[in-house]
């Protein structure tokens, strides 16, 4: 691909995408909104206000908060971020906590008064976290995505305002809407390795370790290991890395991942299955450069008009990444990465997000799976055409109306589900 707009634009998305995060993104949003109420307020505070949109409810509830000693929760989330998160390390807000922090987290929590209310809100990913000392207080609110800072206040004073009539980060925010399959390919393709090679150096580095861990040690479900208890073929080999990065990553595992689409399990399946066959197949790093890069601009593509979180869920889109690269690793062109996309999304669409927790594992492996089978099917021949439920002709039609059933038509059932999930609690 020529070096022009369009080329430096995927580079930007990459870049911005394609960072690290420790520990459940939801969770960690929210300890770095508290980090930065409490670098505002200048003060330990002695009491704590969260209000949440319904998506952050359900993608917080259920998962272990790092560094907390196993702890779960917003209250968890909010008080170690106070305690001893960096307000500078974004998504690594709560990476190096010192030990002396985490000895004070459960008499801190037991003496802070912590009150967690649900904040009505256009905007599925929303939060506002107030802290008090005495008679003063500060307020941060984060929206849209997971560290777009949108106010700062501190004792009546709005020290930051951004307006959230606009997109997120707008001012220097790349353009999503230049990202098409063909050129997708076009880039992963021909792209010059040295702008994107320590960005993917670090993807494979960081996954695969979490995937190790989850299959070292005991965390969840232990999918990852169950899978591989199934059989050790190379398929299953795949599903199953991508599966135990997920295991622990949901389970309070403390080591890093390098997320996608502002998703560490997306993240996780969109490159440890790429990264898995590539070694099977012998393949030279290059190869596995691009097809990393095909992985990840496809599952990125599929997401951009889903928004980070909804009742749809991410790991689909992901799997159609992780099926894509795997297809280019075997020679796949960008018509076949095409069918392979559209398959999957035809078969998988239907999985719903009931929060972050430990069955996000099983239905990465099921993503995994159904994206590698969505290359067998057109390599064998096979394949969905327009009228076959909401595939229509054309790649980026589908991926327009696979969009709008997850954004639109599965808005009712994301509010059902968040109902559901908080009459249980």
């Amino acid at each position: 691909m020529e070096r022009n707009h369009v080329y430096q634009s995927y580079l930007e998305i990459l870049r911005r995408e394609l960072i690290c995060a420790m520990g459940c993104t939801e969770p960690i949003a929210l300890a770095y909104c508290a980090a930065v109420a409490r670098s505002t307020l200048g003060a330990l505070p002695d009491r704590i206000t969260v209000e949440v949109s319904g998506n952050m409810i359900k993608n917080v509830k259920s998962v272990v908060v790092p560094n907390t000693g196993g702890k779960r929760g917003m209250a968890a989330a909010a008080c170690i971020g106070v305690l001893g998160g960096d307000p500078e390390a974004g998504l690594e807000v709560i990476s190096h906590v010192s030990d002396e922090a985490k000895g004070r987290l459960d008499s801190y929590m037991k003496k802070t008064t912590t009150k967690i209310r649900p904040l009505a809100s256009e905007h599925l990913l929303d939060m506002i976290v107030t802290v008090y000392s005495g008679s003063s207080y500060a307020k941060v609110r984060i929206a849209k995505e997971h560290t777009n800072i949108v106010l700062i206040e501190r004792d009546g004073k709005v020290l930051l305002e951004k307006d959230l009539s606009v997109s997120a980060g707008s001012d220097d925010m790349p353009d999503y809407s230049l990202l098409t399959v063909a050129d997708i390919y076009d880039f992963a393709d021909t792209c010059d390795l040295n702008d994107v090679r320590e960005i993917l150096d670090r993807q494979i580095e960081m996954n695969t370790a979490i995937a190790e861990e989850g299959l070292r040690h005991d965390y969840g479900a232990n999918i990852g290991k169950v899978l591989l208890k199934t059989g050790s073929d190379l398929k299953t080999r795949a599903k199953a890395y991508a599966a135990a990065g997920s295991d622990a990553r949901m389970n309070g595992s403390e080591m890093p991942v390098v997320i996608c689409s502002g998703s560490g399990n997306q993240g996780l399946t969109a490159s440890l299955p790429v990264i898995v066959y590539a070694g099977e197949l012998k393949v030279q790093q290059e190869k596995l450069y691009r097809a990393l890069l095909i992985s990840n601009l496809v599952t990125i593509h599929a997401k951009a008009s889903i928004g980070r979180l909804s009742a749809y869920c991410g790991a689909v889109s992901a799997g159609a990444g992780a099926g894509s690269g795997i297809a280019y690793l075997y020679g796949a062109d960008a018509r076949d990465i095409a069918h392979t996309i559209v398959n999957t999304l035809a078969v998988t669409s239907g999985i719903v997000c009931d929060g972050a927790k430990s069955s996000c594992a099983a239905k990465i492996a099921t993503a995994v799976e159904t994206g590698i089978f969505g290359y067998e099917m057109f390599k064998h021949g096979q394949q969905f055409y327009a009228g076959d439920g909401l595939v229509v002709k054309g790649v980026e039609n589908s991926i327009a109306n696979f969009g709008r059933l997850a954004r639109e038509g599965m808005r009712e059932t994301d509010l059902e589900i968040i109902r559901m999930m908080t009459e249980q609690c």
